[in-house]
Order: C-alpha cells, then structure tokens, then sequence
C-alpha cells in the first residue's frame, strides 16, 4: 500500500507518529493509499524550519521572488496532466475539471508574479521642514493555509502564491482525502527555485490544526472549508493574536425573474448545480423562479436536462458530466438530507436516490436530484448540501425572492438571471452577499479581484487573492525620515535639539 508523507525543508519528511488516514478511490470506494498524519512535533519542527529560511527569503527582493513564480507558472503547465490525473483519482472530479481546478489556482499564481508592483510603499516627501514620510509593506514571517478537500489545486494556489510572493514561509496542512497534489505543488516550487524550507506541506487532522493555532511563530492563518470550523479557527486564532482570515459554507440562491431567457438559465442551473457533483462552495443550490408561470417553464426545461446528466468515474471520458462525491460519509449524508426534503414536504421531481453505476457499486457516485416546492424551513433549503441536489423555492415577486438570499445565514455567492437593467443593478447594489452574478451562474472574481463571502460564509476582513491577500499577508510599516539640509564644513560634536 502506497504511504504518503510530509514535504518539509525541500523533500519528502517521513512521518514518525504511528498513525495514518485513508485516501480513497471515490469511484471504487478502494483504499489507494495510506497518509502519513503529523505529531505536534513535527508541526513544530517544520515551523521552527521554515521560520530560519523565511529571514533570507524576506530579504529576497521582490522581483526575484516574482521570478520563482515565473517558473513555477511554467511547471505547472507541463505538468498539467499530470496534476490532473492525480487530483481526479483521489478527489473524482472529471478530468477537465480537474484542469479547470489547476487553471483556477494558477491564474493567482500569475497575478502574483506582480508583486512587485503589488508591494510597493507611499512616499511623501516633504511632509514636514526636511522631513520626509514613507511606507514599507513587509512579510509577516510564517503564516499557514489550511485547505479544503473540493478544490485541492486551486485553493493552496491561492494561499501559498500571495504569501510567498510577499516573502513570507509556509505551512500548508491540506485535505487529508487528496493530499497528493499539494505535495506534487511543493516539489514544482522547488524545481522552480524556492529555496528549501520556505514552502512546508504537513499532512494532520484537527490535532495539526490545533498545532498551527497555538504555535506562537505563526502570524496568520488561512482557511476554507465548513462554517463551523471557519469560525472555531477564527475564533482561536483571534484568540492567540494571529490574523485569519476563514471561509466557511454557503446556500447560493439564483433567482429567475420572468423576462429572463428561460434555456439559458436552465443551461446554467445545470452546470452550476451538477458540476464537480455539488461539491463548490459557488454551487448554486437553490432556484428561485419568480412567479408560477415561470417556475413551470423552468422545470420543465431542467427536467430533461438533469435526466440526460452522464454520470461515472473519470476515466470514463470527457464527456462524464460529474463523477462520485469525495466520501461514503458524503454521500450517506447527502442521500439523508434527500430524504428529509421528501419527509417534509418537497416535491422530488427527478429522483436520483436509485442510481447505480454498473462495475462501480462500491463507489460514492449520487444520481441526480431535483426538488421543486421547497419552502424555508426545510433542511434541504437551511443546510448546505454539498452535493447533485437543487432545490427550487418559488417566489411571487422580485421582493420576495431577493428576500429569500438576504434573509438567509449564508453569504457566498448569488446570481439573477434577467434582461432588464434596472433589476440587475438593483439586485447588485442591495443584495448582502459577497460575490454577484448578472447572467453569470457561478460569480467567481478573476485573479486580480478578490473572492469572498459575507454572514456566516466568511471570517475576517480580508479576501482571498486579488490586492487583499497581499495585505492580508503583510503589515505595513511607517517610517518619518528628517536629514539635515544644506553644506556642513567641518564636524560637529554635539547632539543638536530637533526644532
């Protein structure tokens, strides 16, 4: 059975604590290898390690760190497939979403080769008789990302490439379910040139978490994954001085209203709400048809569409719409959550409870659902999800329906499907929601934008990439500066009074 390890001072660190989690195959529901899971010491070792080589790595001017990310832009693109194969094996998505996962993190990663620019202070110059004023935004020292199982490319991207590109050192503790990609990440950055030491991946569970949160030398921490986690780490990090910044669960609402173009909002609830299986933080997982008339039109043209969903492993080709969900837990949780839909009242117009994948029996895959009637107090409509199921909530006006996404604890994304002006710049200028779409599904900001969430869908001030986490991942210092002017002959032995 294959063991997987640590990545610490620029090679594999065998772990010495005795103890392992299992990494699947989603698609079999096989054991495909055994991961290696830190002591606290060893957390502790690799933090004390990266904190030696994080002082010549700050003091790397910025250009050359920019070079580093240069080259590793490079290498991630010749080994695209590579990295792709391993995440699909070990997470289930589709091979090309599995690239997507990789092209999503490396656009951050080409962003952050402006770091430079991204970096620079203020000057003012005289601020005062002689006195000029400056800033200086520099690293916090060691910082650590803690990062989720869905998309285990793109978010360490987004997480090492801003911290290292302000030259900071790392601990990454990714997903124990696929933690061969971030280690595959770590030896490209080598190869590229980070020095040993300034990037360290250690694989743990809520043990290493907790290490990463009392470890005094830690000045930050990053994480996405449950609400309930992002606010136990916000919480403790608060607690213990450092920065956070947390990203938790999410209830994405897109509302159709009546003048929208009804095949094209179909198109896109699909997508949006099948794809990688559900498993997104941006899924939109509730459909909020304004009005019967249109409620009726919309289900009509998802019904078809969602049946003709081609499910299965991702070896199958790129034509598999989604593969199997992450776990078994996963999916028994998904299937109880369905049934609870049902037990309380929602009528369940594609049922996928019944799917089974021929050679593949012992996989997580869940068939697609689809509910309509779905009323707020329903667990299907307050709980995330995380899986094939979209729920339908029918509003009977625009009011009603912006109510629904503003009323609930989740903040995430949201999107509106409409052909009129002045709805969608209504809707983007009141909606309490973080990240917004106006005919586009899955509203995730580009590189050079920051992504975030709003209520109980995000932690802390800063977002992710973007101009935020390069302030997240500095501070800035001050500095007031007075030389005496003009021709002095001769030199002078006494201290002169400032005026």
């Amino acid at each position: 059975m294959k063991e997987i390890h640590h990545w610490i001072d620029g090679k594999e660190y065998t772990g010495t604590s005795g103890r392992f989690s299992d990494v699947f195959n989603p698609a079999t529901g096989e054991v495909q290898a055994k991961l290696s899971l830190a002591t606290k010491a060893e957390l502790d070792h690799a933090v004390d390690r990266a904190a030696i080589a994080q002082v010549k790595w700050g003091a790397t001017n910025p250009q050359r760190r920019a070079r580093v990310m240069m080259e590793f832009v490079r290498l991630i693109n010749r080994d695209m497939d590579t990295l792709a194969e391993a995440l699909s094996s070990e997470h289930g998505k589709t091979f090309p979403d599995a690239k997507g996962d990789i092209q999503r993190g490396l656009e951050v990663i080409e962003f952050c080769i402006g770091a430079p620019h991204l970096l620079k202070g203020e000057f003012t110059d005289s601020a005062g008789p002689g006195i000029d004023m400056y800033s200086m935004r520099q690293p916090l020292g060691v910082v650590a990302g803690i990062t989720p199982f869905n998309f285990p490319a793109m978010i360490p991207l987004w997480k090492m490439g801003p911290a290292l590109s302000a030259g900071n050192a790392m601990i990454l503790k990714p997903s124990e379910r696929d933690p061969s990609v971030p280690l595959m990440l770590a030896g490209l950055l080598q190869e590229a040139g980070l020095p040993d030491g300034v990037l360290q991946v250690v694989n743990g569970d809520k043990d290493s978490v907790d290490a990463i949160l009392d470890n005094p030398v830690i000045q930050a921490v990053g994480f996405v994954g449950s609400t309930p986690i992002a606010q136990y780490i916000y919480e403790r990090a608060a607690a213990t001085g450092k920065r956070a910044q947390c990203f938790g669960g999410a209830k994405n609402h897109m509302i159709i209203m009546p003048d929208a173009d009804l095949d094209q909002a179909a198109d896109a609830l699909v997508g949006a709400g099948y794809g990688a299986a559900g498993e997104r933080c941006m899924a939109i997982s509730v459909a909020v048809p304004v009005g019967d008339k249109t409620a009726d039109a919309l289900i009509e043209r998802l019904v078809p569409r969602i049946e003709k969903l081609k499910v299965g492993p991702w070896t199958a080709g790129n034509d598999v719409d989604y593969g199997p969900v992450v776990t078994k837990a996963a999916k028994e949780n998904i299937l109880r959550l369905v049934q609870s839909g049902i037990d309380q009242g929602a009528e369940l117009v594609v049922d996928g409870r019944d799917f089974n994948l021929q050679g593949y029996e012992d996989g997580f895959f869940v068939g697609p659902h689809l509910f309509d009637r779905v009323t707020p107090d329903m667990d299907i409509y307050r709980k995330e999800i995380f899986g094939p199921v979209l729920s339908t909530i029918r509003a009977k006006s625009y009011e009603e329906a912006i109510g629904l996404a503003m009323d609930h604890e989740y903040g995430n994304g949201t999107a509106i499907y409409t052909r009129d002006g002045d709805t969608a710049r209504d809707f983007a200028s009141r909606i309490n929601i973080g990240m917004v779409g106006i005919n586009v599904p899955i509203p995730v900001p580009l590189a050079y934008h920051t992504f975030g969430g709003w209520k109980k869908s995000g932690f802390g001030d800063l977002n992710q990439h973007g101009p935020d986490a390069f302030r997240f991942y500095t501070r800035t210092k001050t500095v007031t500066a007075r030389w005496p002017s003009g021709i002095k002959e001769g030199g002078e032995f006494n201290f002169r009074a400032m005026d």
